[in-house]
């Protein structure tokens, strides 16, 4: 008979059991670590809720969500500001930010709340942002002077220019107008101009010269609302005499004419704009012959691209759901333009430049469990086609670099290099390897990745992997939905045998393209990082991190 004592041990632990007191059961089943509230709070700040999970449901992840971002406001309140700070210059919706930010400035004391509210012009830097806070603000709190002086700091201190630009372009947000916000806060200094677009904005006799946007836009609003074909031509004149009016600020019937749409064009559509408007576009005859030329070049230009910061994961995004000829809720349909099809598809490869390489050895894994088929919150891609993508704009920048997938395997030795190609590590599970060329289209790579044989995943078997086969690499990163559920070896526990065995201070990254309360990566060890959800800043975040810059 066996010794059962021989089973029990606290360095080779069941990821199906708890290794350490901390953990908690994932979704999956696995044992996880339960993250700080800190750490989930700036989860929150990075992904939002809106979206879901393929576990969670939206309802659940934000009443979780809010919760975390009180006892943080209690508890944490600079390091709360901190991650407001940091996710409003890289998160790609401020809406979490925003909503942190009106808890933060109602759960702050006195004394702290002026210190809280005065990073509003930084998270709040459009009028819609502004909106979006104050209704925040309002659930949780009633008008306090301390709010009053922030919102009027945020009309007196904006340059003005940029100030009528966005009263011109954000009139009103869920009932919220500039009227209201005004009247609210009285904001009292302002000079000749300012004060004549207050009083333009509350509808009062407007004493004084306007901005110039705002100008352009009053005689837009003397055109009425009939359309014709005079008032296209006096549409088109005034746009042509104010270069950069927003195409927000026209009214419904101009936006359904191609000659207002064809100056707005030659006058220059924000890249992200324009990759929202070209369902419009293409309905009104624009996506083919000489202006079909003129927005495939736009699209794909890449100085346009990192002057926008379009991350490869939008265009890629943006051309899944233009070329499927169907909206994301189906009530709008149109027929796509092959020439801005192959543009979208340009623009994915042209915007590999905006991920900045960070010169270290590195090994990427991808998860292609069946669970990956679940959607990414807010993007037309299935969290397996998003990693793929990742990895190969990754693999783009980095010179040295390894890609390999969790697979299934069979019964055998702890390590067969009789298998070319695969590492066995026991029972049902392996990973191979990827020869991905950065020179590969996406289509090629995520063809190679549905050929895999799909097997469960064990998120320490690169660094087991690594160890055993004496690789160097200064980085782990795995692309996940974070449910690793099966091995006999946490991922922390793999990663401090490498680090012990090869001599290297290796970093772990774990992507989990779903946010939920779980972790893989040890939150004790700064050499590891969970990054929950997706969004077009996680490439840079994890390059700073792997250099060390965050």
């Amino acid at each position: 008979m066996g010794d059962p004592l021989k089973s029990i041990s606290t360095r080779a632990v069941p990821q199906s059991e708890r290794a350490k007191a901390a953990q908690i059961r994932g979704a999956a089943g696995g044992a996880c670590l339960r993250a700080s509230d800190v750490q989930r709070m700036r989860r929150f700040l990075a992904v939002g809720a809106d979206g879901g999970t393929y576990y969670a449901p939206p309802l659940e992840l934000s009443k979780w969500n809010a919760r975390v971002v009180v006892r943080t406001a209690h508890l944490e309140l600079p390091a709360l500001i901190d991650g407001i700070a940091q996710a409003s210059e890289r998160a790609p919706r401020r809406g979490p930010a925003l909503f942190a930010l009106a808890i933060a400035a109602a759960e702050a004391d006195p004394d702290r709340r002026e210190y809280v509210l005065r990073h509003l012009p930084m998270v709040a830097r459009t009028g819609s942002d502004l909106f979006q806070f104050v209704d925040y603000a309002r659930r949780f709190r009633s008008w306090g002077r301390a709010l009053r002086t922030a919102v009027g700091n945020w009309y007196l201190d904006k340059p003005l220019d940029d100030l009528a630009y966005q009263m011109v372009k954000y009139r009103h947000w869920e009932g919220w107008t500039h009227r209201d916000l005004l009247r609210l806060a009285h904001p009292r200094g302002a000079e000749p101009e300012r004060a004549a677009l207050f009083d333009w904005a509350c509808g009062r006799e407007v004493r004084g010269e306007l901005p110039g946007v705002a100008e352009a836009y009053q005689r837009v609003q003397r055109l009425g609302g009939g359309g014709g074909s005079k008032a296209v031509r006096q549409m088109v004149g005034i746009l042509e005499d104010h270069t950069g009016m927003p195409w927000e600020a026209l009214p419904d019937w101009a936006l359904e004419s191609a000659s207002v749409w064809g100056v707005l064009l030659e006058q220059g559509i924000p890249q992200t704009a324009l990759m929202r408007q070209l369902p419009a576009l293409t309905k009104l005859g624009l996506a083919r012959g000489r202006s079909g030329r003129a927005i495939a070049q736009q699209l794909a230009d890449p100085g346009r691209l990192s002057a926008a910061r379009v991350h490869p994961i939008s265009a890629l995004a943006a051309m899944k759901t233009y070329a499927s000829g169907r909206g994301a809720r189906g009530e709008s349909t149109w027929r796509p333009s092959r020439l801005v099809v192959d543009a979208l598809d340009q623009a994915f490869y042209a915007a590999f430049g905006a991920v900045e390489p960070t010169g270290r050895r590195l090994c990427f894994a991808l998860d292609v469990s069946e669970s990956m088929t679940a959607p990414v919150a807010g993007f037309p891609l299935s969290a397996r086609e998003a990693s793929v993508a990742m990895a190969l704009v990754t693999a783009a920048t980095e010179e040295d670099s390894e890609i390999v997938a969790f697979t299934r395997g069979r019964a055998g030795p702890a390590w067969s290099p009789a298998w070319p190609g695969r590492i066995v590590t026991g029972p049902g599970f392996a990973l191979s390897r990827l020869a991905v060329s950065p020179r590969q289209r996406l289509e090629d790579v995520i063809r190679q990745i549905r050929q895999l044989p799909r097997g469960a995943t064990d998120c320490a078997l690169p660094m087991l992997w690594a160890a055993a086969e004496g690789l160097e690499f200064d980085a782990f990163v795995i692309y996940t939905d974070n449910q690793t559920w099966i091995g006999p070896v946490h991922p922390y526990e793999a990663l401090q045998r490498y680090r012990e065995k090869m001599g290297i201070a290796a970093k772990l990254v774990v992507v989990a393209l779903t946010p939920h309360a779980g972790g893989i990566a040890d939150p004790t060890d700064p050499g590891t990082l969970d990054v929950a959800g997706f969004d077009a800043a996680v490439p840079t975040v994890i390059s700073d991190f792997i250099r060390g810059d965050i």
